[in-house]
């Protein structure tokens, strides 16, 4: 393997793995040796892969640059583009909107891939179409549903992990915009067994977003947070900035702040808290806990008398010989419950007249 070789290869694995700064250093020296020597199948490679970084990056600047390049290498060299590049090009137009330019490209893509019997080729133009059809813009659910179908049975014959992956996905898409939710997720987790081999990072991030919308739509929020988190974690939104601003809008659709950014949560639809460290906590059955909490984290940092506590979660009068000792036991068994060391409480907190609730703790109200 030559110089220029080595560095598509390992131009193509970063870009495998998502890791696209060194992918289009290596991609763009290979390119660059691949034009010197009029090797023009391998530089149609190395812009292909670079179109598909630029496409996710959102550098249409770049990719209007790489378009220009290809311009000049069938204006110039005289040299047809295959069925991958216009496919590449169809996914970038798609990602701008441009839906009908979109569907021009892929109907060369696919008559290309017809004409050499390039099943590959074949496949990814129907994804193309199946990924038009499925754009908002257009919701041909239906269509988009029987090019899906294609592609499995295409499937069944040759194995195109990436790819099929990538189909799922976009089905369950389809599923989420006809608002059959669990459908959706079932798709969504056979695609992630197949990601799962492919150790395909880009793709894996896309699904964890694809789970944590689908449960936030089934109200499963506690779920929705945790695939949304661990999206969060694996994306470098700079780098991957279709994909980051995908989880930074899911993020803010699920509840602005994920479950990470908050030190506890107080969920209300399901009698409960969530604490960072100790996890969900039920407080079902033990009502006097629930309200007096309640009563804490929706006035952070207001100090509340013994006597109002009393009166408005008891709902007594207060007498000092029965509920001193009463308070104090119901604040401990309340501390035990949600804090991480009992010893040092970060969120109850006593003064010389009531308790109150730290106001530096990060603490948010589920309604």
């Amino acid at each position: 393997m030559n110089q220029l070789d080595r560095a598509f290869e390992l131009g193509k694995l970063y870009c495998d793995r998502g890791e696209f700064s060194p992918a289009v250093e290596h991609l763009q020296e290979a390119s660059k040796g691949y034009f010197a020597e009029k090797n023009f199948s391998q530089y149609l490679k190395c812009l292909n892969l670079l179109l598909r970084i630029f496409a996710e990056r959102e550098q249409f600047e770049e990719i209007n640059s790489t378009k220009e390049k290809l311009q000049d290498l069938v204006l110039k060299e005289g040299f047809e583009l295959n069925s991958k590049t216009y496919y590449t090009l169809a996914v970038c137009a798609s990602y701008k909107g441009q839906l009908e330019t979109a569907m021009d490209y892929l109907q060369k893509a696919l008559a290309i891939g017809l004409a050499s019997d390039n099943k590959e080729d074949i496949c990814h133009a129907i994804f193309g179409l199946a990924m038009v059809y499925s754009h908002p813009a257009t919701a041909r659910h239906s269509d988009a549903l029987k090019e899906i179908y294609n592609l499995q049975v295409f499937f069944q014959v040759y194995q195109m992990p990436d790819l099929q992956a990538s189909s799922l996905f976009l089905n369950a898409d389809i599923l989420k915009q006809m608002k059959k939710y669990d459908e959706a997720i079932e798709v969504l987790w056979k695609a992630y067994d197949i990601v799962k081999e492919t150790r395909n990072v880009v793709m894996s991030n896309y699904l964890m977003g694809g789970l944590a919308d689908a449960y936030f739509e089934i109200g499963d929020k506690d779920m929705a947070r945790t695939y949304i988190t661990l999206a969060q974690k694996s994306v470098d939104a700079e780098n991957h900035r279709r994909l980051g601003r995908m989880v930074k809008a899911l993020a803010e659709k699920i509840g602005g702040e994920t479950q990470t950014n908050f030190d506890l949560i107080f969920d209300e639809p399901n009698h409960s808290v969530i604490e960072k460290k100790l996890g969900r906590i039920d407080f079902k059955n033990q009502f006097i806990l629930l309200d007096l909490l309640r009563l804490f984290v929706q006035n952070q940092g207001h100090i509340y008398s013994k006597e109002f506590l009393v009166e408005n979660v008891w709902k007594q009068p207060y007498d000092p010989a029965i509920h001193d000792n009463k308070i104090y036991v119901t604040i401990k068994r309340l501390r035990k419950l949600i804090e991480p060391d009992y010893e040092k409480p970060k969120y109850i907190f006593r003064a010389k007249n009531g308790y109150y609730m730290n106001k530096a703790a990060r603490v948010h109200f589920e309604h």
